[in-house]
């Protein structure tokens, strides 16, 4: 019997509640759900005792990150316009459930990065604003019941983000001109920095995760690979510069994906109250947690037998007894407990999806190929149920970044593409993260090289396997993802019968030349060094000789481009330029922009209408059995 046909209405619609974390005070349970077909922030009783109220209305763009205070009066959320990235931080007045939210950084053409409360400064937060100088990020505190912020340290210029310690005491992160990333201590009366450590910046393209001060502020607890190939948890002494570890795994990286997606949960897991750390997360084919407190070792026992999969999102309140806890899983995402230490019980509070039966999705299996050269890849494999898995039309699914990772859970594009009768492909080819120093070094010099080659190596490996059929096979992915598709169609147009790109950059001089100038300083210890700078002149030319647009006549590969308008990451141009080459060559371009979108699409009716595209696209190009 056939599995049941899923609309991509229901793939992608918003999930009915998501994202819970219970308050400080262990009264009140904060989650996502959708008002207006967007999500905003929903509140309800622990003990279910009142009706579920929204507290946030914004029904132009879901609202995805909020934070609760210490105050169980406030509630704060971050929010941008179009996708334009322009983040400002709101308050939300829950004793005034009429008063409309407060834009706490109602500054023009700014943004705000980085906002953290701390247990040692109750009723405070920081953040980092460029409202002063658009090049220039400042750091601030903020009281969060005035709205009053407080300038703690001006950009001198090279700094890239601050740390404040309760103490006063400020330490700054700069890159140098080789990318290598400087902690140094800030004194603002000489207007010096004093360095207290360097870290090779080829070792964290993204960023160092975790980078966070211990509580009583003389540490620092980072995420290190000093020495060895996997990245472990060590402390950092602020007075002498030492590492010492905290924890390790044998085997495995640090969880670091948060670096890339603030949505999701942080390496450390730390007491509510304190700050101390309780557990220390690792990932590889599925998630590890260490305990590294007795008592959250208890905790930890408990909520895991609340399901089979990963902990996700996690919030105990301040005495540690009354916890909240998500699950991530490969086919029922976003199952919600909460949990009583106190008394052993447990009760179950929502899943993401209650109306959908898990059963009829795929389960997402990992697997490891083998690259040409002897390079483990670390890949996940999505099979249609109910078919016979021989000779299947693939969709090669290639994650963004390059720095960024693949990992086990629910994707709904994969689980669209399964239900369509595709064989679901997604390789982490060298230069992807958390999978070891050497996997991720092993991507330098390689865009459109052997990066690509493992992606094809990976098509090869499916069809010796009798997966795939090597003549319907089709590359799929979003942001870098969309320009290895780009390199697909261009570089090997012979593997591919279709390929689709969101968002990807098809020149990559233009591409690194339009990056915001807020942000190019961190080219340098990803792109410059692992691609290349394009104002060197030999590096331009070998940029150039690794961009799609340049490769335009030998494309004939079908393609489906989509682009928001507001991207920028990404600008529209990258997309506009390859549509517009290859158009006038007469190949098969099928261009989607969203006015109100920004790099990725985030509406429900923009992703509806892109998936909807995609389905039809794959059909007619590849045909599912």
């Amino acid at each position: 019997m056939p599995a049941p046909h899923l609309a991509v209405e229901d793939l992608f619609a918003p999930p009915t509640r998501v994202r819970a974390e219970i308050s400080p005070d262990g009264t009140t349970i904060a989650y996502l759900a959708p008002w207006r077909d967007r999500l905003n922030v929903w509140l309800v009783d622990v003990d279910g005792a009142t009706e579920p109220r929204c507290v946030t209305a914004d029904d132009n763009r879901s609202v995805l990150t909020y934070h609760w205070s210490d105050d169980p009066r406030w509630l704060l959320y971050e929010q941008d316009r179009d996708g334009d990235e322009l983040w400002h931080l709101y308050r939300v007045d829950l004793e005034c459930p009429e008063a409309p939210a407060v834009d706490l950084t109602p500054f023009p053409g700014a943004t705000v990065v980085g906002f953290e409360t701390t247990p040692a400064r109750p009723g405070k937060g920081v953040l980092h604003s460029n409202h002063r100088d658009p090049l220039e990020f400042d750091l601030y505190e903020l009281d969060i019941a005035t709205g009053e912020l407080t300038i703690l340290a001006q950009n001198p210029g090279p700094v890239g983000g601050w740390l404040s310690a309760p103490g006063g005491e400020l330490y700054a992160q700069t890159w140098s001109p080789t990318g290598d990333m400087e902690l140094s201590q800030w004194d603002p009366r000489q207007g010096q920095l004093r360095l207290i450590s360097t870290f090779d910046g080829a070792d964290y393209p993204t960023a160092i995760n975790p980078f966070r001060l211990t509580p009583d502020g003389t540490g620092l607890w980072l995420g290190s690979n000093r020495g060895r190939d996997h990245t472990r948890l060590v402390r950092l002494d602020l007075a002498t510069g030492e590492e010492s570890e905290v924890d390790s795994h044998p085997t495995l990286d640090l969880d670091e994906r948060s670096s890339v997606f603030p949505t999701i949960p942080s390496p450390l897991i730390q007491d509510r109250r304190t700050g101390e750390l309780l557990g220390v997360r690792y990932l590889g084919e599925w998630q590890v947690i260490h305990a590294v407190d007795p008592d959250f070792a208890e905790v930890l026992e408990q909520l895991e037998k609340l399901s089979d999969g990963d902990v996700s999102v996690l919030t105990g309140d301040r005495g540690g007894q009354r916890w909240v806890v998500s699950f991530n899983h490969d086919r029922d995402p976003a199952v919600t407990y909460f949990y009583d230490h106190s008394t052993g019980e447990s009760r179950f509070l929502f899943r993401a999806y209650p109306d959908r039966d898990p059963a009829i999705l795929s389960p997402v299996r990992p697997v490891t190929i083998t690259a040409r050269d002897g390079l483990a890849l670390p890949s996940l494999l999505t099979l249609p149920l109910d078919t016979e898995p021989t000779g299947l039309p693939l969709v090669l699914l290639v994650h963004g970044g390059p720095w960024h990772r693949d990992s086990w859970g629910f994707d709904p594009s994969a689980q669209l593409l399964a239900n369509r009768g595709y064989a679901v492909l997604q390789v982490n080819f060298r230069g992807s993260t958390g999978l070891g120093k050497a996997h991720l070094k092993a991507g330098i010099g390689e865009l459109a090289g052997k990066m690509h080659d493992d992606l094809i190596d990976g098509v090869d490996w499916a069809v010796e396997q009798g997966y795939a059929d090597r003549d319907r096979v089709a590359i799929f992915g979003a942001s870098y993802g969309g320009y290895a598709a780009l390199v697909g169609a261009s570089f090997t147009p012979d593997v591919f019968a279709a390929a689709i790109d969101v968002c990807g950059p098809s020149n990559l001089v233009t591409y690194l030349r339009t990056v915001p100038e807020f942000a190019r300083a961190h080219l340098h210890n990803n792109w410059y060094l692992y691609a290349g700078n394009p104002e060197v002149p030999e590096q331009e030319a070998e940029l150039l000789a690794r961009s799609p647009l340049g490769r335009v006549d030998a494309v004939r590969t079908p393609l489906l481009v989509a682009q928001g308008a507001n991207d920028i990451r990404v600008i529209k141009a990258e997309s506009d330029q390859i549509v517009e080459a290859l158009r006038a060559r007469g190949v098969d371009v099928e261009y989607m922009v969203k006015e109100n979108e920004g790099h990725g699409f985030l509406n429900p009716e923009n992703n509806i209408d892109l998936y909807h595209a995609v389905e039809r696209f794959l059909a007619r190009h590849l045909g599912a059995s």
